[in-house]
Formats: structure tokens, C-alpha cells, sequence
């Protein structure tokens, strides 16, 4: 494989941070400093000391006085502030109105000894369950009733746009092809690996999810439908605390989840860590009529299936990090997360054979056990050091995670003549399916304010190396010994590099805000198929500009309009030439041949008083990725593979409407309109199909009174289309209620999902030579009752949150 120099990257960050430095003049922020005191010298070193806006009482940063108890705000911007101190052993001091335009020395503030215990003071924002913005919703999953006892994947099908098909494919808003993030790490997964790897976590670990449209240049250009970012808790609190969750559920199967959620915090060190298990039995109950044709639409035969899969999961997911202030400059941070996911599903596949008459010519059954087994570790190393008083910044990341899978299959099918007379011997097959991918990333992001722009410039370089080992051996039993199916069994070896380099720039006046970014990568690839030593190698440079034009006519008129250009790189499993037997009449195999999707999209999003929300957008992909069911090489067999297809436009409407009754009442509601036409050739058949769709989420808050709270979701999706496939409307509902209890240290959560288990598919496809309807169920409809109590203080200073060297903004406070 040709290495890729990083020469040109480094070049043009070094000519975008000249050019910046000659834009930027000396930014416009202050220092603010003075001395705590207290009689009989009193040390004040417990003493933390929050820096809010006037205005809305948004906190903006958090420091702590040295020994003397001289303390010091820099870099501030010139507004309106207020500063409050927080101690167990002095009473809360508060400010007059700071207007902030100069240097400021507030001299010596004198604290009072408080006599007796006080309560906490904390500094909190209600948040609803969902926020729109201008370029992303905001998922407050910490804010939901009804996400108790769920897993991520659960919360994803509940959000507004998403939806998560009958083979595992998260679509937003229509579209596949979602780049998924956690705390802004890319995680290298799609279809059923990506789905299991979100059932293993608990929504208890989520604070948000981030459904992010039109990315900036900072973001991978990956996700040609944007970018579903999961951020985790973290503790924001001083000293140390923490949350111990346990959780149980019932539907047709059980569910249970105990979680640790912890945060110890002092001046120069923070420590924080989760951890979560989860074991939850499922099922997949699956009917399917598959019927095929000649090249003239003549019937030649088909299977009938009922299928029923039964699912047990264990999973460990463990997190652990800390972050340690080198100095007032320094910050250096490390964390480290495992997932071990290990399950075990029992198949029960009951097909009946028909003729070119419709006449039953026998049957077949397939029987058996799979034991996955998926573990995840990664590390990420990061530092920030604050180079000036202006508030120029640099960071850098470094991640490595390996991601590890263990399959055992074990099937046997019986064949039946009429009658159910057995025809022929059984068929017994042992699969081992063993697979390695490896990740190492680095990053090194620039940030500079621009003064004469009331904006900012960013700058960065980025490094990823993958690597990819599937080896899957096949074994015929039928004979009573094992013996190598070499058509099924194979070998593949992909690597890949990834070199990226990106300036973006933003500013902000009175009525306009801007953002103009560019990003640059460069990507060389390489797959191996061992079996018959066949390879390809690809080598491509592309450019990626993304931009965001906001004007503001008024108070309560905001009109925006964002632009990006994205591509969707096939997933490693995608690519992987090996057959995966499924039954007798059905396999699944990847293709080595396909092709990135690229995707140029616009967003123009009207905001009516800062609440009422209105997005309309259009967007084009080429080789649009779709995943087909198609007649295989054997008679009335069937082959899953992913193939390119020429075009997929898409036009958008939605509109967000918050609805507010008295204090008792809040409404977030959500429609969404959408057309999506695809056009070209697959497998011998001309595709020019579209369909308009409406999906309508609405989410409802009940305060019943001060300590019990209640919460509704209601979820509807018209008939809608996916290459191939139609899907008929889907509807679902959830309620929850909430009691806090020990002064709201504790609270104790029931809720129903998917209370009328309406949330199942009914779906068809029809191409060339084949037909397939199918009706598909889960275990969808669960009560989960939940019990948490939050330990220690619960005095919310501005914590630094950070994502890691995989993708994404650093989230840091101070």
C-alpha cells in the first residue's frame, strides 16, 4: 500500500494559521480578579467560584483561590457577569452586575462563616427532552422518562427521523448511510454489528444524543446523511458522587440493568468512570413468501417462511478517565473504555416449498445455536495547552481501540417431502467466524478568536490506520467428521489510511453569523482475499467545503441556510467477499467492488421566536449504497449484497413546535415530510422509483407536582420506501411516570414502551426475477421499573468534557 505524505496537510495549517494571525487583532477579553477572606484567617480553599451571565444566569467558568485566597478569571469576554462563591463552611456570597469592559480587581470579598450545615447551592437549566437547532436536535436523554431500562439502539428508534430497519440500518430522516459517534469517536460499525453494539449499552449511561445534519469541516466527511453523536455522562460536581442505577424490565422476555455512574473532583484532578451491565433476552419473529420469476414475470416457485429467533445478551461496558491540570495552561486526560458483549441465539427456520403451479413440493427446517462474542477496548490520550492570553488553544489526541469478534454457528436443516416424510440426509454446518479491527488515530486541532469577526478560527490535521482481519471456516457434519467447505469458507485482509486536514472560520455581527470551512482527505485502501489471493487497492483525494450563512431580520425572525458535501465509505463487512449461511435458501456476502458514496446537500432552517422551527432541504447522492435482496446462482435461492446504485434525490420538510401549558405542561413536537426518488440499474432492473412519506414524533411532559412527574411519546411513520423495499406505516406509543424521593436524591421510574406492540414492519420488495413480503415482530412492548440514587455533593461547577482524537469538538469548560 502507497503511503500518503502528510507534506501538503502541513503545509496549508501552517498557511491558514499565518493568514489567520494577520485577520486576528488582539481579542476583546479581561481578566477579573480579587481576594477571598475570611476572620480568624480562616482558610477559603474549599471555596469554588462560579462566573455567570447576568442575563440568563448561564455559567461560563469555574476557578478556585489559591492558598492566599487570591483568585483569577482570565479571558473573559466583555458583558455582563455575576460571580457566586459555593463553600460547605461559608455562606453564599453573590455580586453586584459586573459589566465587564476592562481589567477588573474586585479587592477583598469577605466571606461569612455559616453557623450550621447549608444546603447545596446548585446551578442548574431545565432542559427539554428535545432541542432543535440550526444544524443539529439535541436529545436530552438524561430528561426521559421513557428511555428507563432502554438500551441506545431503543432511544434511537424513539428519536425524531430515526428509524432502524428490519436488517439493523439506521436511517435519518429517510436516508441511510449515518455516520454513528460516541462522545465524537467514530465507531467503525454498521448494520447488525453497529445495532448489537448499541444494545449493549444503557441508556443510563446517555446525557444526549446530538442528530447532526450538516456537519463543519471539523467533523469526519464521513455519513452522507449526518451524523448521530452519543454523548455520555460525565460528572460536572466537586468532590466526589456519582449515581447507582438499577433497572427491570418485562416483556415477553426479561431485561435487567444495574449501572455505577461515579465523578471525584479537586482542583488539579478529575476522576470519572461508569459502569454498566446489561442482560436482556429478545426475539425476532419472522414470516416471509418469497416467490420467483422468469425473465417474462412467469412464477417458477418460492419458500413460504416462518421464522423465530430467540436472543440472550450479557454485557459488561466499563469506562474509566481522569483529567489533570498541568498547570493554568495544561490540561492532560486519559480514558479508557471496554465493551464485552456475549450472547447466544437459538434459530428455528421453517420453510415449505411451492412449484411454478403453486403446488407444495416439501420442506425444509433449520435448526441451531449462534454464540457471538464482541469486545471493544479503546484508549484515547489527549492534551490541551492554552498558548496566550488571548485565547489561542491547542489540542491533540491519540486513540487506539481494537475491536474483536468470536462467532460460533451451529445449524442443522432437515429436508421433508409431502407428508413431511424426510427426502434426503441432513445437512449439519459449523461455522467459526473470528474477525480483528484495529484503530489508531491522531489529531491536532488549532482554535484562534478573531476579533475584527466576533468569531473564530480552526485549523487541524488528522491520521487514522485501520486494520481488518475476518477469518470465517465453514465445516460440513453431514458425515458425522468435519470437513472444509472451501465455497463458503474465506479469508480477507483489508487496510486502510486516512489523512485529513481542515480550516474552518466563523463570525458573528449584529444581524449575520457565518461559517466557511474546507476539509481535505486523502484515502488509500487495500483488501486481500486469501482464498484465491485476489486484491484491490484504491487511492483518492477529495475535497469536502461545508458553510453556514445565518441573518437574523428581527427579535423573533432568524432565517439560515447551511450547506456540506459528505461522502459514505463502504463498511469493512460490506466489502468482505465471504457468504454467511443463513439457510438453506438464503446467504449474504459482501462486495470488494463497491464504491464510496458521495452526497452535496442544503438545509435552510427558519427560526418563528426562538421555538418554532422550520427546516426544508434537498440533497443528491451518487453510487448510492443499498443493500439488495436478489435471486443467487441456485434455483429459488437468494443472495443479500450491497451494490451501488446511480442517484438518490431527496427533499425534505419539517417542522418543530413546542407547546407549553402553565408550569404543568410541556409539549415538543415534531412532523417531517419527506420524497426520496431513486434512480438506476440493479440486477437486471431499472429502478425509478419515489415515494412522499410523513413521520411525526411528539414528546409530553406532565408535572403532576413537586416530586412526581409524567411522561408520553407518541411515534407515527407513513409509508415509506428504501430502494427495493416498501414499508408499510408504523406507529408506536410510550408512557412513563417519575417519583423523587429522600429530598430528590432518589426517584423511582416506571414506564411502558410501545404500549399497543404496534412497532413491527410489514414490508415488500419486488425486482427482477423475485418478489418478498415479509412481517417481522420483537420485543418491543416492555414495562421497566427503575430505582437510582445520586450520592455525594451535588455542586455543579463547569467540568471540562472532551471528546478524544477520533472526530469531533472538544466540549471543555474554562
Amino acid at each position: 500500500m502507497k503511503s500518503f505524505s502528510l507534506n501538503s496537510f502541513i503545509a496549508i495549517i501552517c498557511v491558514s494559521v499565518y493568514i489567520s494571525s494577520a485577520l486576528a487583532q488582539e481579542t476583546s477579553s479581561f481578566q477579573i480578579k480579587g481576594t477571598l477572606s475570611a476572620s480568624g484567617n480562616q482558610k477559603t480553599d474549599d471555596v469554588t467560584m462560579h462566573l455567570l451571565k447576568a442575563e440568563d444566569k448561564k455559567l461560563i467558568k469555574m476557578e478556585f483561590p489559591d492558598d492566599a485566597g487570591n483568585f483569577v478569571f482570565d479571558r473573559i469576554p466583555a458583558s455582563k457577569y455575576l460571580l457566586i462563591t459555593q463553600s460547605m463552611n461559608f455562606e453564599k456570597y453573590q455580586s453586584d452586575t459586573i459589566s465587564l469592559r476592562q481589567n477588573i480587581d474586585l479587592g477583598k470579598i469577605n466571606l461569612i462563616r455559616a453557623e450550621n450545615s447549608l444546603k447545596e447551592v446548585v446551578v442548574t437549566a431545565a432542559r427539554p427532552l428535545i432541542q432543535q437547532q440550526y444544524d443539529k436536535t439535541v436529545i436530552n436523554v438524561a430528561s426521559s422518562l421513557t428511555a428507563v431500562g432502554s438500551t441506545a439502539l431503543e432511544v434511537l428508534e424513539k428519536a425524531p427521523g430515526i428509524t432502524v430497519d428490519q436488517n439493523d440500518n439506521i436511517a435519518m430522516r429517510g436516508r441511510q448511510g449515518v455516520l454513528v459517534m460516541i462522545d465524537g469517536k467514530l465507531v467503525p460499525m454498521s448494520g447488525q454489528d453497529l445495532a448489537n453494539m448499541l444494545r449493549s449499552m444503557s441508556a443510563e449511561q446517555i446525557e444526549k444524543i446530538d442528530l447532526i445534519t450538516n456537519p463543519s469541516a471539523k467533523y469526519d466527511a464521513s455519513g452522507n446523511s449526518g451524523i448521530i453523536d452519543i454523548r455520555l455522562k460525565k460528572g460536572n460536581n466537586v468532590g466526589t458522587n456519582g449515581s447507582l442505577s438499577l433497572s427491570y424490565g418485562q416483556g415477553v422476555y426479561s431485561k435487567l440493568n444495574p449501572s455505577l455512574n461515579f465523578n471525584s473532583r479537586s482542583k488539579k484532578l478529575n476522576v470519572f468512570g461508569s459502569y454498566n451491565y446489561g442482560y436482556r433476552e429478545d426475539f425476532n419473529d419472522l414470516t416471509i413468501f418469497r416467490n420467483f420469476y422468469t425473465p417474462s414475470n412467469q412464477l417458477t416457485g418460492g419458500n413460504n417462511y416462518v421464522n423465530y429467533f430467540q436472543f440472550a445478551f450479557n454485557n459488561h461496558n466499563l469506562r474509566l478517565g481522569a483529567d489533570y491540570n498541568l498547570g493554568k495552561k495544561a490540561i492532560l486526560g486519559f480514558t479508557v473504555n471496554g465493551i464485552s458483549n456475549k450472547g447466544n441465539v437459538d434459530a428455528d427456520s421453517r420453510a415449505k416449498s411451492f412449484n411454478a403451479t403453486n403446488q407444495a413440493t416439501g420442506s425444509f427446517n433449520t435448526v441451531g445455536t449462534n454464540s457471538p462474542e464482541r469486545t471493544n477496548t479503546s484508549y484515547n490520550l489527549n492534551y490541551k495547552h492554552t498558548l496566550d492570553s488571548g485565547g489561542k488553544e491547542l489540542s491533540a489526541d491519540l486513540d487506539y481501540a481494537r475491536f474483536r469478534s468470536d462467532e460460533i454457528q451451529n445449524y442443522t436443516t432437515n429436508y421433508y417431502g409431502l407428508n413431511d416424510v424426510p427426502s434426503r440426509t441432513p445437512y449439519k454446518l459449523l461455522g467459526d467466524l473470528s474477525g480483528l479491527l484495529d484503530i489508531r488515530s491522531f489529531k491536532i486541532d488549532y482554535n484562534q478568536p478573531l476579533k475584527a469577526w466576533n468569531g473564530r478560527f480552526e485549523a487541524g490535521l488528522k491520521s487514522s490506520w485501520v486494520e481488518s482481519d475476518n477469518n470465517v471456516a465453514f465445516y460440513d457434519r453431514s458425515n458425522g467428521s468435519d470437513i472444509l467447505d472451501a465455497g463458503k469458507s474465506n479469508h480477507f485482509i483489508y487496510n486502510e489510511n486516512i489523512n485529513a486536514a481542515y480550516v474552518n472560520t466563523s463570525g458573528k455581527w449584529k444581524k449575520l453569523n457565518i461559517q466557511l470551512g474546507l476539509r481535505l482527505e486523502n484515502t488509500v485502501a487495500e483488501g486481500v482475499q486469501l482464498k484465491d489471493n485476489s486484491n484491490f487497492d484504491r487511492n483518492y483525494t477529495q475535497l469536502f467545503p461545508s458553510g453556514y450563512l445565518g441573518y437574523r431580520f428581527s427579535e423573533n425572525n432568524d432565517l439560515g441556510i447551511s450547506l456540506s458535501r459528505r461522502i459514505n465509505r463502504p463498511s469493512y463487512r460490506q466489502l468482505n467477499p465471504f457468504k454467511v449461511f443463513l439457510d438453506p435458501a438464503t446467504s449474504s456476502a459482501g462486495n470488494p467492488f463497491l464504491k464510496p458514496e458521495l452526497t452535496n446537500s442544503f438545509e435552510l432552517t427558519h427560526t418563528l421566536k426562538q421555538k418554532f422551527i422550520t427546516k426544508i432541504g434537498y440533497s443528491r447522492t451518487t453510487d448510492n449504497i443499498l443493500s439488495v435482496l436478489s435471486p443467487d446462482t441456485e434455483p429459488n435461492t437468494v443472495l443479500q449484497t450491497g451494490r451501488n446504485l446511480a442517484k438518490f434525490d431527496y427533499y425534505n420538510f419539517s417542522f418543530g413546535f413546542p407547546i407549553s401549558v402553565g408550569k404543568w405542561l410541556n409539549s415538543t413536537n415534531n412532523a417531517l415530510l419527506y420524497y426520496g426518488r431513486y434512480s438506476g440499474n440493479l440486477v437486471n432492473t431499472n429502478l425509478n422509483a419515489g415515494r412522499t412519506t410523513f413521520t411525526f414524533n411528539s414528546n409530553n411532559n406532565f408535572v403532576v407536582n413537586n416530586t412526581v412527574t409524567a411522561e408520553f411519546i407518541g411515534n407515527y411513520q407513513g409509508k415509506s420506501t428504501y430502494g427495493f423495499l416498501e414499508i408499510d406505516p408504523i406507529w408506536s406509543m410510550g408512557l412513563g411516570v417519575q417519583k423523587q424521593l429522600f429530598d430528590k436524591k432518589a426517584s423511582l421510574k416506571l414506564n411502558v414502551s410501545d404500549v399497543f406492540f404496534t412497532n413491527g414492519i410489514d414490508a415488500f420488495t419486488l425486482l427482477s426475477g423475485y418478489g418478498e413480503h415479509f412481517l417481522q415482530t420483537r420485543d418491543t412492548r416492555v414495562g421497566t421499573l427503575s430505582f437510582t440514587y445520586r450520592f455525594g455533593k451535588t455542586q455543579v461547577p463547569g467540568s471540562r468534557r472532551r471528546s478524544g482524537g477520533a472526530e469531533d469538538e472538544k466540549r471543555r469548560a474554562g
